[in-house]
């Protein structure tokens, strides 16, 4: 084997340790790229270009958004609401099992809601709702409002309060945190 550039003082058996290193070197890379959070299979099959997130609303004292705030994720299939009395996020396909909900004998699985009393999905009594979003709020990117926070993935949406409850929300499933 003549030529390889650099390599080209070094034995044959040097050569291959040298090129199963590089290869190792990016291999590892890939794996890292993929596993890192807030990367993988988008909540849809669309793009994932990201989209700037509006000006936050008056913050408090802590810098936390005092006002509502209502967004989607970029694949439009979630849309969250937030106050500082919590968080109800609607999806509007889901192919996780349909959740049941103590007492309820309507719909269930597209309304999971985060408060003072925990996490869980809603009864749909009144058919799902429709959240009025205007913003997206970018896959990375997080929003506050008083103790709740969410993060937008492009694995679904993560929203936790002040103590690390909360839920994970996505197209294919759904996991209570913590």
């Amino acid at each position: 084997m003549s030529g390889w550039g650099p390599l080209r003082g070094l034995s044959r058996g040097m050569r291959l340790f040298v090129l199963v290193d590089v290869l190792l070197v990016v291999l590892l890379v890939v794996v890292l790229a993929v596993t890192l959070p807030g990367r993988g299979t988008p909540d849809t099959g669309g793009g994932s270009t990201p989209v700037a997130t509006a000006p936050t609303p008056t913050a408090d004292a802590d810098g936390a958004a005092a006002d509502p705030v209502a967004f989607e994720l970029p694949s439009g299939n979630i849309a969250c609401e937030m106050s500082v009395e919590g968080v109800v996020c609607t999806i509007r396909s889901f192919t996780y099992a349909t959740p049941m909900v103590p007492g309820c004998e309507a719909e269930t699985g597209h309304v999971m809601a985060l408060d003072a009393e925990g996490a869980g999905f809603r009864c749909e009594d009144d058919g799902i709702p429709q959240v009025d979003a205007d913003t997206q709020l970018a896959y990375g990117a997080r929003e506050t409002v008083g103790d709740y926070t969410c993060a937008s993935g492009e694995d679904g949406v993560t929203c936790t309060d002040a103590a690390g409850v909360g839920f994970r929300l996505a197209r294919a499933q759904w996991m209570p945190l913590p």
